[in-house]
């Protein structure tokens, strides 16, 4: 009963974090900072912001220059879970810990560009995915993917290849309760739903050894999952969708994938499962290439955050962002600078 107490305080004090953003004011934004993080707290987002120094840095590098960029900001959260990673994948040094974990868009009108993203003076989204673990009521570290792609592609600035599934913003939970704040489950509703989702991670580790038909999708996946990649990958609909559009082209180009179990955290609560891993899967790029990374033998490892819904003992959705940037970085492509590139004819400044 302490242990639950103590995951309704924390998804409180997410959701004083979320309403700051939601009505977005520089001044309570960061006092709120100052109130809810520990002055040690390590604060990681993604490439290339990366692991900020203290958690003023997260107002100052993080927020305020979205801010200038997005004057009318505004955060808007579906999904709040909280959970102890007591049961983690791994039963490693990683159990114990208490984490809260959210899932969501940034959104706003695009007036000033934003990491050189040229801006489009139209309504722009970035997906989020933000845990947060907590010690004694404050925030001790922060793990968080910005989808910084999708607002590359909305600008239309995105220089690298097409994405195989569907762009576009990603949808809330179907069944529009993934904000569980003053919520409470039994335990023996979150252990199934988080069985699941276990079971469904190792048995996809079969593949290497007795292929597609080893991993029986079909046992843990409902027929009419949604899958919601991160933008560079998109959206996929049903199994088939899942196949095609990114699974058999992940695994094709890196078969030798392996969990980091000792970095991973995995919790539930009530239909929700949460996984975070900093970073979470290591590879070697080699076949066909990924993403349009030719197939030289890079070894690379992924920041993968993710969710799952449960319903009636199968998969309905899963949403998943992954540092594409990052993943692109570590074998020496710059993006970010091959999008300059692109917009020397957008603004003319062709002796740059």
């Amino acid at each position: 009963m302490i242990k639950k107490t103590a995951e309704q305080q924390n998804k409180h004090q997410i959701e004083r974090f979320n309403q700051a953003l939601y009505n977005y004011d520089s001044e309570k934004v960061r006092s709120l900072i100052d109130d809810i993080f520990a002055e040690s707290a390590v604060i990681q987002l993604s490439y290339p912001l990366e692991t900020l120094k203290n958690r003023g840095a997260l107002f100052i590098e993080g927020f305020e220059p979205l801010k200038q960029a997005i004057p009318d900001l505004e955060r808007r959260t579906f999904i709040v879970m909280a959970g102890n990673s007591g049961s983690s994948m791994a039963g490693n040094d990683n159990s114990n810990t208490d984490w809260v974990g959210c899932a969501g868009y940034y959104t706003g009108t695009f007036m000033e560009s934003w990491l050189d993203i040229p801006p489009t003076g139209h309504q722009v989204t970035m997906r989020f995915h933000e845990f947060y673990r907590f010690e004694n009521g404050r925030i001790v570290e922060m793990q968080a993917l910005w989808d910084i792609p999708e607002v590359m592609h909305q600008a239309g600035a995105w220089p690298m290849v097409k994405s195989l599934g569907r762009e576009g913003i990603t949808s809330a939970p179907a069944t529009l309760d993934g904000n569980l704040v003053g919520k409470d489950y039994p335990v023996e509703h979150s252990q199934r739903s988080q069985q699941l989702v276990l079971d469904m991670l190792n048995s996809l580790g079969e593949s290497s050894t007795g292929g597609v038909s080893a991993m029986k999708l079909e046992k843990y996946w409902h027929p009419r999952c949604s899958w919601y990649g991160p933008s560079g990958i998109g959206a996929c609909r049903g199994i088939a969708g899942f196949r095609n559009w990114h699974q058999i082209p992940f695994l094709n180009a890196m078969p030798n994938r392996k969990t980091i179990e000792e970095n991973g955290y995995l919790f539930a609560e009530g239909d929700y499962v949460a996984f975070t891993a900093w970073p979470g899967m290591s590879m070697t790029v080699s076949n066909d290439g990924w993403l349009g990374i030719a197939p030289a033998g890079q070894e690379i490892t992924l920041r993968s955050l993710d969710f799952w819904r449960c319903e009636d003992g199968l998969i309905r959705e899963n949403w998943v962002l992954v540092d594409i940037l990052h993943a692109y970085k570590q074998v020496g492509v710059d993006v970010l600078a091959r999008m300059r590139e692109f917009n020397k004819a957008r603004y003319r400044q062709f002796d740059k």
